[in-house]
């Protein structure tokens, strides 16, 4: 007779999804191929940011570009994202995940690969003013102040000067930096912008920068669920973002 199966223990059946992603082989590639490349992005803005160095574009997007082609389907991708917060989430981490999640809606926008490139650096890039944040204001538990939120609020126009720097980068790149945080209906920040006069990337780069910083926990509150997001995005996101682009990321 062939063996019996074992019948499954309790916590066997009641494993999470996201458990048994966290302690599959495929992820614990992804990590090690992920923390790498926060490390070399660690190296590489600090560089450009204390010594003007020049930004290997083509090293980091050939990095992430294989990460992110690592993953079969994009739900596969979403999943290995969610298990990386067990990763102190530094703004490389999150500008890595911003990257990948801007790539994974241009490709849902069906933009060509040139595009899809540029996108992606400006993702990785957006956040390089944080840089010059002091990290008690940037880390700082509990509720900022007002001056301590409107040196927060410097960060894009300190990233936009960071990467003009940079002579061989697409404008878009440093476009982004500077109106990721703008809103379509002029509540936006730096300038208070409104959709006319907002860089498509940047307003690409700007969904995909809301849902990561808003799944990640902070030390002012608890994570939110992705289904939570999604409900923020359709309470107010289409006055908010392009409805062409929010649409997509709905979707």
């Amino acid at each position: 007779e062939p063996p019996k199966k074992e019948a499954k223990t309790h916590a066997q059946e009641s494993k999470t999804h996201s458990q048994k992603v966290a302690a599959s082989d495929e992820f614990h590639t992804f990590q090690i191929e992920y923390v790498q490349i926060v490390g070399l992005m660690k190296q590489t803005f600090t560089a450009a940011v204390q010594e003007n160095h020049p930004i290997d574009t083509q090293l980091l997007l050939s990095q992430v570009a294989d990460l992110f082609q690592s993953r079969k389907t994009i739900v596969e991708m979403f999943d290995m994202l969610y298990n990386m917060r067990t990763v102190t989430d530094s703004v490389y981490a999150h500008c890595l995940n911003v990257a990948l999640i801007s790539r994974m809606i241009g490709r849902w926008l069906h933009f060509e690969r040139h595009e899809l490139d540029v996108l992606t650096i400006a993702g990785l890039l957006h956040d390089i003013g944080k840089l010059l944040i002091p990290d008690e204001v940037l880390n700082k538990p509990g509720a900022l102040t007002d001056e301590e939120f409107a040196l927060i609020k410097k960060h894009p126009k300190l990233g936009y000067d960071i990467l003009k720097r940079q002579t061989e980068l697409d404008s878009r790149i440093a476009k982004a930096a500077l109106m990721h945080h703008e809103r379509c209906d002029g509540s936006g920040y730096p300038t208070g912008l409104t959709e006319d006069f907002i860089d498509n990337f940047a307003m690409i780069v700007g969904i995909a920068d809301v849902y990561d910083a808003m799944t990640a926990a902070r030390s002012y509150r608890a994570p939110l669920c992705p289904f939570q997001v999604i409900s923020n995005f359709e309470k107010d996101g289409f006055q908010k973002y392009h409805t062409k682009y929010i649409l997509v990321f709905l979707k």
